[in-house]
């Protein structure tokens, strides 16, 4: 009769703790993205396509690599740099999804920079 007790208590927990959250966070990995300009940062609108990303800021158009680690980290490395600094991988930290955007931070290959915004979805 324990056992019993036992296994019903332990579905019943189980089933008690189900969550009722639906991940849809990979409803970031696709679409046109903009990055408002501020905090350290000029307007940015992105297009991302499975491995591709494509980032215009003012007359600047630059094509980069996405690779997705996980929903919420991504490396960015640009296909053909133009300096040193975009030589470097940046790493990319989602930190809080909303609705339509994510805040995130990135960092540029393994320095110390780092820098933090927000991403709003518009398609």
């Amino acid at each position: 009769m324990r056992k019993l007790i036992f296994i019903i208590t332990g579905v019943l927990t189980l089933f008690a703790c189900k969550s009722e959250f639906k991940d849809n966070s990979d409803r970031f990995k696709v679409g046109v993205f903009e990055i408002p300009a501020g905090k350290g940062f000029v307007k940015e609108t992105i297009i991302r396509k499975d491995s591709i990303q494509i980032s215009k800021h003012g007359n600047h158009v630059d094509t980069l690599s996405i690779k997705w680690k996980s929903n919420f980290f991504y490396t960015l490395k640009y296909i053909n740099p133009k300096t040193e600094l975009q030589k470097d991988p940046m790493y990319i930290q989602i930190n809080k999804i909303n609705s339509d955007s994510y805040d995130f931070t990135v960092k540029i290959g393994f320095s110390n920079f780092t820098k933090k915004a927000t991403m709003y979805k518009v398609k």
